[in-house]
């Protein structure tokens, strides 16, 4: 390949270009959240979208390999949970493999539907799932808004360059 004047080198399409590209896009940090059938489950996912205002439907990606996959693929709800500047480690530990992630010092609370609520973020959302597409090895959730809390104070955290950081003004 050669290079595109102004543009640099092209790759081909792998895995590792989609990691490059969009590490440079910086995202919301959000905790995604179900009752499993041994208890609750969770994840950090940057990949949280509003799809639709009517009905109220957002969307987030999930890896079928992930541990949290098998109770998210049967849920009926889900609980998403945008995160603030204050809850880096929070995000740490719910993006981190074989963490016990309810255990202290994550405070929560079983909200509506039964759905693990997690304590002090800045907004959340209890959601109904309506579909779960096949996109690769992963699956896109779609979930239409039942209730939620957008009061929480602070700033939002987010996912830049592969570490949590703050807005700067």
């Amino acid at each position: 390949m050669t290079a595109i004047p102004g543009l640099g080198t092209p790759r081909l399409a792998s895995p590792d270009l989609l990691r490059s590209a969009f590490r440079r896009h910086a995202a919301g940090v959000a905790v995604i959240t179900a009752q499993g059938g041994t208890g609750p489950v969770g994840f950090t996912a940057t990949s949280l979208t509003s799809v639709s205002a009517e009905p109220p439907l957002v969307s987030f990606g999930i890896g079928t390999r992930s541990s949290c996959w098998p109770a998210v693929s049967e849920a009926d709800h889900i609980g998403v949970h945008v995160l603030g500047e204050h809850q880096e480690a929070l995000a740490g530990t719910f993006a981190r493999s074989g963490a016990d992630r309810f255990a202290a010092p994550t405070g929560w609370r079983e909200g509506p539907e039964g759905v693990p609520l997690l304590d002090d973020v800045l907004a959340w959302l209890v959601c109904r799932v309506v579909t779960r597409v096949p996109a690769g090895d992963h699956r896109v959730v779609i979930a239409e808004v039942v209730v939620g809390d957008p009061s929480g104070s602070g700033r939002p955290l987010l996912y830049h360059q592969g570490r949590f950081s703050g807005l700067r003004d």
